[in-house]
C-alpha cells in the first residue's frame, strides 16, 4: 500500500504541475490575445518541415 501511495504522490504531482501549466499558458495566451497558428508562424521558414524524436517517437512537423 505504501509503494500505490507513493506512487500517487510521485505521478500525481506531475499531472497537476503539467495541468497547471497548461492553464497559466491557456489564460496567458487568451489575455493577450495570441494564437497557436500566429506563435508558430513566428517560427518563419526557417523552422520548417522536419523529424523529430519526442518521447520515444519519431514524429513529422509541419
Amino acid at each position: 500500500m505504501r509503494a500505490l501511495y507513493t506512487a500517487i504522490l510521485y505521478f500525481g504531482s506531475f499531472l497537476v504541475i503539467g495541468w497547471l501549466g497548461k492553464l497559466v499558458i491557456t489564460r496567458w495566451m487568451t489575455r493577450h490575445g495570441a494564437t497557436l497558428s500566429e506563435v508558430n508562424d513566428q517560427f518563419g521558414a526557417s523552422a520548417g518541415k522536419r523529424r523529430r524524436f519526442l518521447l520515444g517517437f519519431w514524429r513529422n512537423e509541419n
